[in-house]
């Protein structure tokens, strides 16, 4: 399946490397080189290797993780990386596997010591029942679960447990050092929950239309309710019969927010928004989705941070005779 886009990286790959493209060196000593998907997981194994680790996402912060171009460069960053940390769970099945067979990189492979699946030991949500394939037939449907587990601060603890065992399978000699940035990453999510907690409380039981499901996790945890989204189906764009569907459970149950990923359009949002009275809210699902979201807790400071102002700037549907 892949065949072909391999072969191709696999020669821009090579003339990438005889021009010199490389993991840039940092401080004159070696570091433990981690590429992971999403920024997501750079940032996580930065707050654990801390000076020992240099980090390279392959995506964007503001990118969609289902759809990433896989780039000859990406192949040079994993032939010469110590690490690989992804989301599992079929998120990126479009773009690694081509990628991880032209780096052609045994320790970053499954059961290679470098290898690490962010989602191990996860709990997960939206586990679907049924045969995986006739699921995959049915559309963008998550056979596994839903993979966007990093969205819950509590599960980032398990990530961060996940990347430490990585770290130290590679070293061993700063095994002591590793669990103790993870101890201290693990004790600051923690404390920054008691306030992320009260910080969300106006927004507890709240319903929220969502245009993708992305959010399950952020629910669960600060205990706001999707009652829909625009999309009919994960990945479908919706029609304008979906819409007036949409539209009409906004006006019944007055919802106030629509949240929205920064990579999809916000048309069909908007105009769900315009006829509703609601607010659509743009939040970030990485680290690096915009300039100021830069580590773990700057991701839940800023989603929070949108919600709250959206909320208390009168985000509010009209009834059923509204607009």
């Amino acid at each position: 399946m892949f065949s072909g886009i391999i072969k191709r990286l696999m020669l821009w790959a090579v003339i990438a490397t005889v021009l010199g493209g490389s993991f840039p060196l940092m401080g004159g000593g070696k570091k433990i080189k981690v590429v992971t998907t999403l920024p997501v997981f750079a940032s996580v194994a930065e707050e654990i290797g801390r000076e020992h680790v240099e980090t390279f996402a392959i995506a964007a912060g503001y990118q969609d993780p289902h759809f990433v171009d896989p780039k000859p460069s990406f192949i040079i960053k994993l032939q010469k990386a110590d690490m690989f940390v992804h989301a599992g769970l079929d998120l990126e099945i479009g773009w690694v596997p081509p990628l991880l067979e032209g780096a052609r990189n045994p320790d970053i492979l499954p059961g290679g010591k470098g290898y690490v699946d962010a989602s191990q030991n996860v709990p997960l949500l939206e586990i679907p029942a049924g045969d995986p394939a006739t699921l995959r037939a049915q559309g963008d449907i998550h056979v596994y679960g839903n993979p966007h587990y990093w969205l819950d601060p509590l599960r980032g603890k398990i990530i961060a447990r996940n990347i430490c065992e990585g770290l130290i399978r590679l070293h061993p000699e700063l095994e002591a050092e590793f669990r103790a940035n993870l101890a201290d990453f693990q004790q600051r999510i923690d404390t920054r929950l008691k306030v992320w907690q009260r910080q969300m409380a106006p927004l507890k039981g709240v319903k929220i239309v969502a245009y993708h499901n992305s959010w399950p996790y952020l629910e669960e945890r600060f205990g706001f309710d999707i009652i829909a989204f625009i999309e009919p189906k994960p990945g479908i764009p919706p029609s304008p019969k979906h819409l007036v569907k949409i539209i009409s459970l906004m006006r019944k149950h007055r919802v106030p927010l629509i949240i929205i990923e920064p990579y999809y359009s916000q048309k069909s949002s908007q105009l769900v928004a315009s006829k509703t009275g609601a607010k659509v809210v743009e939040l970030a699902t990485s680290t690096d989705a915009y300039p100021e979201v830069k580590t773990y807790f700057d991701l839940f400071d800023y989603n929070i941070r949108r919600l709250l102002e959206a909320l208390e700037s009168g985000g509010g549907a009209t009834g059923a005779s509204g607009k």
